[in-house]
């Protein structure tokens, strides 16, 4: 995987390669920064995955392996490098290795690569307008015997998102402490639906709500990215209620 940033390579690097910078844009990270160092990253309600950092090369060279980041499943290496770019960007690749001969997690392999492309939309927002800036954030689930295309209107319809297309400027349910939002993507196909939203002042953070059908079941998730001052108090008003909605949505 490969994908085009904002940034310089040591603004690149804290994002990526640092506890609090994947903090800012995928979930809440602990990173040993040297080689055998520990890595966690903790999904909230879906589990958490540890591991070792395997290769440090600051500002341009990170990887490590994970060791349990599905049930019984080999180990699978992650590494990422990070080439300069003119006009203050930079081009980060990714790539997975899994430690096994055998085709049998090929699909899971597929799936856990499948919900970055959301993220790295978050990325991007995080970069070009909160770049190196600490956040706080969390995870919300909920499953449902729904099909996923009803689902993802019922959703999006509970918080304000009902028809959303990118550049809509939308107030995020419940309408309280102006948490509103500009929607930057929206993405779907037969397997998930996704949309990122950038938090407007004076509430600045990103939120990515998102859908799959992992096992024939509906999986809802709303991942949530709060920066700045207020962002404790801001995360604090909202994960309550935007649970409630999220439930209550689905019923």
């Amino acid at each position: 995987m490969q994908l085009v940033v904002p940034g310089t390579p040591e603004q690149v690097w804290q994002a990526i390669a640092t506890g609090s910078g994947n903090t800012a844009w995928f979930t809440k990270t602990t990173i040993d920064e040297n080689v055998g160092g520990r890595i966690e990253f903790d999904f909230g309600p879906n589990g958490s995955s540890s591991g070792e950092v395997t290769r440090w090369e600051p500002p341009h060279r990170f990887g490590y392996v994970e060791t349990d980041w599905c049930d019984d499943a080999p180990p699978v290496a992650t590494e990422i490098t990070v080439t300069a770019r003119s006009g203050d960007h930079c081009v980060i690749r990714m790539v997975h290795s899994l430690f096994t001969d055998s085709a049998d997690w090929d699909d899971q392999i597929e799936g856990f690569e499948s919900g970055w492309p959301g993220h790295f939309a978050v990325l991007h927002n995080y970069l070009a307008h909160f770049a190196g800036q600490p956040a706080v954030t969390f995870h919300l689930a909920a499953t449902s015997g729904v099909p996923q295309p009803e689902a993802w209107k019922m959703m999006l319809a509970a918080f304000g998102l009902d028809g959303a297309d990118v550049g809509d400027l939308r107030t995020l349910r419940p309408a309280q402490d102006d948490f509103v939002g500009l929607v930057d993507r929206v993405y779907q196909d037969e397997n998930q639906r996704y949309l990122v939203a950038r938090l407007a002042e004076p509430t600045t953070g990103a939120v990515m709500f998102g859908i799959c059908s992992p096992g024939g079941q509906t999986a809802t998730g709303v991942n949530a990215f709060f920066y700045g001052d207020d962002a404790a108090r801001n995360a604090e008003l909202a994960q309550s209620e935007w649970q409630r909605l999220l439930e209550e949505a689905l019923r």
